[in-house]
């Protein structure tokens, strides 16, 4: 670096700058500084200021970089969006200890700010002092995630077709929040407004949701898509009551094949919000048997008979509704299974004496046709001996054997 000697105004301002008291000495030092940076400018004419625009979370480190291509050695300044001089050279005037130097060279300055908030926002400036002066600017944007996720559903109890509203708020953040809402893995579409507060901004989404029976115990999810968090979320699961769904099973008998006799027991099974604590047992257009048994959810009928055929219904409820499920009785005869077995052995014997018949039948054709074909070619070749030595067709049709020589050899007398 060229050297330079002090003029007699900068001798005098070291001179004061000894004697100052503590809080006047560092201005005055500032101050032979850039005295002495005025003493050292060059022209400067090829120089260039290079910088970049910073985006940061609130809360982390931002980092600004002034850089300088085709150095000269001429000092590098920044400065604060309110044009405080944060480092000159590698001297910090500023009492802010969250900057720090990070780099400093005939090139370069890097300065990182930690533990960044809104209030660090905006303008920051490099400045070379070259003849005549160069300035750029660079944008600190500060990002803030939302303070507060906060999922509210209107009733915390639905029942089955009921439409509830559902609301999620992200409060405080920059820039506005986007709320995406989703079902399980299904996404829904909800409405949201935003407020704006202090630069900062509140934002509410609301779902209309219209539930059923299969959407109990399944999660509402509000996920935040914001540039500074990621998988943020709260959720909310659903309670929704719902009528009873009603099954009758056989239990016995086991065949489902009902004879006079036996014994049958349905079981009612009835599932439902709120679980039902009671069925009823009850026959459509009549009473039930006086010798049937209702235990709970199971209905007995012993000693079955054809008066105890119809339609057996049980019925579950709950605070929602009312359901039913039917079950249809008919009483067989006592060997109705019995005569079924019979009658599918006769039927099997019956079909195998007939494939024994047609099997016979078709070999003795087969035997016959192979039969008459034999004697036929036979016949035919007895007419045609004496025929070949024949020299016309006349005389060889007299000349066969059994032609008109010999009908009267073969003549047959009736008496």
């Amino acid at each position: 670096m060229a050297s330079a000697v002090l003029p007699s105004g900068s001798l005098c301002a070291a001179a004061a700058a000894a004697a100052a008291p503590p809080g006047l000495r560092l201005r005055l030092r500032l101050l032979l500084l850039l005295l002495s940076a005025a003493a050292l400018i060059p022209t400067g004419d090829g120089q260039n200021l290079i910088t970049e625009d910073v985006t940061v979370v609130e809360g982390e480190v931002a980092t600004i970089s002034c850089r300088v291509k085709n150095s000269d050695d001429s000092v590098i300044q920044l400065l604060n969006p309110n044009r405080q001089t944060i480092y000159f050279r590698d001297f910090r005037p500023l009492k802010d200890s969250r900057f720090q130097l990070v780099n400093f060279s005939n090139s370069e300055l890097r300065v990182s700010l930690t533990n960044v908030s809104i209030s660090d926002e905006g303008r920051y400036f490099c400045q070379l002092y070259t003849d005549p002066p160069q300035e750029i600017y660079t944008t600190i944007t500060v990002l803030v995630p939302p303070r507060n996720l906060m999922i509210d559903i209107q009733k915390d109890t639905a029942v089955e077709g009921e439409e509830i509203e559902v609301n999620c708020t992200a409060m405080a953040s920059k820039p506005a929040t986007t709320i995406r809402w989703f079902k399980g893995n299904k996404e829904l579409t909800g409405k949201s407004e935003v407020e704006e507060w202090s630069d900062m901004y509140t934002v509410t989404s609301q779902l209309m949701l219209t539930v059923g029976k299969e959407d109990d115990g399944v999660p509402v999810i509000c996920l935040v898509d914001h540039p500074a968090v990621k998988d943020m979320q709260t959720q909310r699961y659903l309670e929704v009551q719902y009528k009873p769904q009603v099954h009758i099973q056989l239990t016995y008998p086991p065949q489902g094949l009902t004879r006079e006799g036996d014994t049958l027991e349905l079981t009612c099974e009835a599932i439902g919000k709120p679980q039902p604590v009671m069925v009823n047992w009850v026959r459509l257009d009549d009473d039930l048997p006086q010798h049937a048994v209702v235990s709970g959810s199971n209905l007995l009928i012993n000693n079955l008979n054809k008066t105890d055929n119809g339609t057996y219904r049980c019925e579950a409820s709950n605070v929602v509704g009312t359901a039913h499920s039917d079950y249809t009785l008919y009483v067989y005869d006592s060997r109705a299974g019995e005569d079924n077995s019979i009658r599918a052995v006769d039927h099997a014997v019956i079909g195998g004496v007939v494939a024994v018949v047609v099997f016979a039948m078709l070999c003795l054709l087969i035997i016959l046709g192979r039969y008459f074909a034999r004697h036929k070619g036979t016949y035919f070749t007895h007419e045609a001996k004496g025929a070949d030595d024949a020299a016309d067709a006349d005389t060889a049709i007299i000349n066969a054997e059994g032609g008109q020589n010999n009908s009267e050899e073969k003549k047959e007398y009736f008496i």
